[in-house]
């Protein structure tokens, strides 16, 4: 019971029943028949009055034989009977008998002259089916209290309901798509703070966006500026490092624009076949030098931008190829996704830098910027791209060396082979 939803209904459910005890108990009590001394007194002053009128000859009414009612004697009601008798009036003989036919007691009270006087005795005990009835009262009580706290619940977590749908909807460039302000009051009013944080949200992400396409751009002009200068430098060794400073720099600002592309643009989504798709990119890697080997490849269709997703496995793989020492790529289909695995034989990564790699322009070793290509934007546009159309990428590390990067997408297995 860890959801507010239950709670609430536990709670309601609890004072409901609470109250309705309260009631149950006293119906209960119309249940149980009244003590005995409460009841026999007036039937044997009833008898009493009877047997005097039918010893005076008022005998209208009365059923009178020479012997006893036939039943089945109840010893212990005449006993109790007899005793009442005898505070009430004169002593009698007196037999209690139980019918064959009915649960019902007659008595049966000797007069004076020898005959019998029959008088039936009232039944005070509950009715027949009592307790089944009681018991149907609990149930519905139950159902009641239960039905009323689920519904009542409901109603009071529906705004809760409303944020946990809307978080669910964001999608992979951070945007929420709006939500209709319809319902009750409470409803409506979460549906519009939750469209003008949206709208927030969306002029924010597009700010960035174009703070970071206007930083990339503007930095060309100073950039080729710097390199015309450069090459004045007499110092040959000196004007190699301001080249490569600048050719970094220009490589770090054109990332910056890449990365704001993928994070805008909507490429149309067609079929894509991943077991031929991975084959072009290792030739491709191949072609500049990069060790790249094929694993086995399962035949799965995936449905994405074809030249964004193979943008993004092509990054992955070049990444594997340049800082690991080579790239091993798989494919197999699990269920309705297509697994990816790009190993390489590097030496993997510091623990506590595995979350960090898809930062932008994140480097494990700043040093090393120098000798190994790009700007740390690569995992940060595969990501950005996969996430897009629905996967996911992790990354870890093999024992006992070694880089595992795991792409996970919707697929199926294809209709042609």
């Amino acid at each position: 019971m860890t959801t507010l939803r239950a709670r609430i209904a536990a709670l309601m459910i609890l004072a409901i029943l609470a109250v309705a005890g309260l009631a149950t108990l006293a119906a209960s009590r119309a249940l149980v028949p009244p003590p005995p001394q409460a009841t026999i007194e007036p039937v044997a002053r009833q008898i009493q009055l009877l047997a005097r009128l039918a010893e005076t000859g008022t005998t209208d009414g009365l059923a009178l034989a020479a012997t006893p009612a036939a039943g089945a004697p109840v010893a212990p009601a005449a006993r109790f009977l007899g005793r009442a008798l005898e505070k009430t009036g004169p002593a009698r003989a007196v037999e209690v008998v139980r019918g064959p036919d009915s649960p019902a007691l007659t008595a049966s009270v000797q007069l004076a002259g020898g005959r019998w006087l029959a008088v039936a005795i009232p039944d005070m005990s509950p009715p027949e089916g009592g307790w089944k009835i009681f018991a149907i009262w609990i149930a519905v009580i139950l159902a009641g209290a239960a039905a009323v706290s689920l519904y009542a619940a409901e109603r009071l977590v529906r705004p809760l309901r409303l944020l946990e749908a809307a978080a669910g909807r964001i999608g992979a460039d951070a945007t929420l798509s709006p939500v209709p302000e319809t319902g009750p009051a409470e409803l409506r009013a979460t549906a519009r703070a939750l469209n003008r944080l949206a709208e927030r949200l969306a002029a924010a992400m597009e700010s960035r966006m174009r703070l970071v396409a206007a930083a990339g751009h503007d930095l060309r002009t100073p950039m080729t500026r710097m390199r015309l200068r450069a090459e004045f430098i007499e110092d040959p060794a000196e004007r190699g490092k301001w080249l490569a400073d600048l050719e970094e720099l220009d490589l770090i600002a054109d990332s910056a624009i890449r990365l704001v592309r993928e994070e805008v643009s909507r490429d149309a989504t067609a079929p894509v076949r991943l077991d031929r798709l991975l084959p072009e990119i290792a030739a491709e890697l191949a072609e500049l030098r990069h060790p790249v080997r094929l694993g086995r490849l399962e035949p799965a269709e995936a449905t994405a931008g074809p030249l964004a997703l193979k943008r993004a496995l092509r990054n992955l793989a070049h990444n594997a190829a340049t800082h690991g020492g080579g790239a091993e790529i798989a494919l197999a289909l699990e269920g309705d996704c297509a697994v990816v695995t790009i190993r390489d034989r590097g030496p993997g990564l510091p623990p506590e830098v595995l979350g960090r790699v898809f930062e932008p322009f994140f480097r494990v070793d700043p040093a090393r910027r120098k000798t190994l290509p790009g700007a740390g934007l690569g995992l940060a546009i595969a990501r950005e791209i996969l996430e897009r159309f629905g996967g996911t990428i992790e990354i870890r590390n093999l024992e006992p060396t070694g880089l595992e990067q795991k792409i996970k997408i919707k697929a199926r297995k294809p209709a042609d082979k």
